[in-house]
């Protein structure tokens, strides 16, 4: 059997682009091992699925070509999707920083993309063993039978949350058609400690603040949640995606407050009250607590100008060394893939073989935290489909 295309990954850029391709006339065949589509567009947002955000940029990424994703970004829009989201009549919401998400169950988007891709041929619970490419085109063999088709478009992901079926197969036939990679790492991770921080994470667990976390030059300011072997939460997810094994992290539990300006007012306005009181203002209680333990006097008036500089300083510029991270395990997203250096931005062929495309999270393009990646998934997926 012969297609014009075959699709390898069901997820969100192959469904997209298998939709787009199918509806300009192309036959199209989209294989995926899982048993069923759009694993990780089901779970993502809580399962309501944080389809997009509308203030998606090429700023928004993560890439040794920070340029790389502008022209596909530019072509298909937030709004393309909205409109698309609103042509099925799914009711949809916003949160903060521009995230958008559904109403109702994130399967509502899978539903329209499979709608969308109704003139594909779908496969699923089918293993690719491997492409070759010939001089008309490519072979692709599956563990059922061997395909020909004009092009392949490789649209299999990263490693991030194996439990879905996460592999590293585009990786493996970049390698096999001699494609450099940029180092795949985990991305929108929670990070762990293992000195002795990890204790006081663990009394901590469950505790949430809003809060600034900074590493080299960049910031985010969102929630940061304690956890019983470190910290997650929208700012620390964020933060991962530049942090390094080795390197420390700033965080700013009280961004909107000058602790120390306040605490010497409080000292000479309350001073009988105590740190844990007075930080209660500010801090959830346990977290209060806690930094209040760390310094040895039980009422403000008691504290020098070194001791209350230093427990400012533990609240607003609080510095943290992890020691890791819960890996792909637990990443949302894989950072690096496929170096962009080898595809073309505007139709993500892979310039030194023709008729051979990687989109979406297997290239070397990461959003941040928020639907950026869901965009870039539509994004790379439209781009490839209108150059098939």
């Amino acid at each position: 059997m012969s297609y014009d295309t075959i699709i390898i990954g069901a997820g969100a850029a192959g469904l997209m682009c298998a939709g787009r391709a199918a509806q300009r006339g192309l036959s199209v065949l989209l294989i995926d091992h899982a048993e069923r589509p759009g694993e990780k567009i089901r779970i993502s947002g809580g399962g309501r699925c944080n389809f997009t955000n509308l203030h998606s940029g090429p700023g928004n990424f993560i890439s040794q070509n920070p340029h790389f994703a502008r022209s596909a970004l530019a072509r298909y829009t937030p709004q393309d999707f909205i409109d698309l989201v609103n042509r099925y009549k799914i009711d949809w919401h916003e949160k903060t920083k521009g995230q958008l998400f559904c109403d109702g169950p994130s399967q509502q988007i899978i539903d329209m993309l499979l709608e969308e891709a109704s003139g594909a041929e779908i496969r699923l619970s089918t293993e690719v063993l491997g492409v070759e490419k010939f001089e008309e085109g490519f072979l692709v063999t599956t563990d059922r039978q061997s395909l020909e088709t004009r092009s392949v478009v490789i649209a299999c992901g990263g490693p991030s949350i194996p439990k879905m079926g996460a592999t590293r197969f585009g990786y493996e036939l970049a390698k096999r058609f001699e494609l450099p990679l940029v180092e795949p790492v985990p991305a929108l991770v929670p990070l762990t400690f293992t000195d002795q921080l990890k204790e006081m994470m663990a009394s901590l667990s469950g505790v949430s603040v809003n809060c600034r976390v900074t590493h080299t030059d960049q910031l985010f300011e969102e929630a940061l949640l304690f956890t019983h072997r470190g910290l997650s939460g929208p700012a620390i997810l964020q933060i991962s995606s530049y942090w390094s094994p080795g390197d420390a992290i700033e965080i700013n539990l009280a961004p909107d407050v000058d602790i120390l300006s306040e605490l010497k007012s409080a000292r000479m306005e309350t001073p009988k009250v105590s740190p844990e009181n007075w930080l209660g203002q500010y801090l959830p209680n346990r977290l209060a607590a806690y930094f209040a333990s760390q310094v040895k006097q039980v009422r403000l008036a008691d504290m020098s100008d070194a001791a209350l500089n230093n427990l400012a300083l533990m609240v607003n510029h609080w510095h943290v060394r992890p020691g890791g991270s819960e890996g792909f395990r637990k990443a949302e997203v894989t950072k690096g893939g496929v170096d962009t250096a080898v595809l073309s931005s505007k139709t993500m062929e892979v310039k030194s073989v023709p008729g051979l495309y990687f989109i979406g999270e297997v290239v070397d393009v990461t959003g941040h935290l928020g639907g950026h990646n869901f965009q870039w998934a539509w994004a790379s997926g439209v781009a490839c489909a209108e150059a098939l």
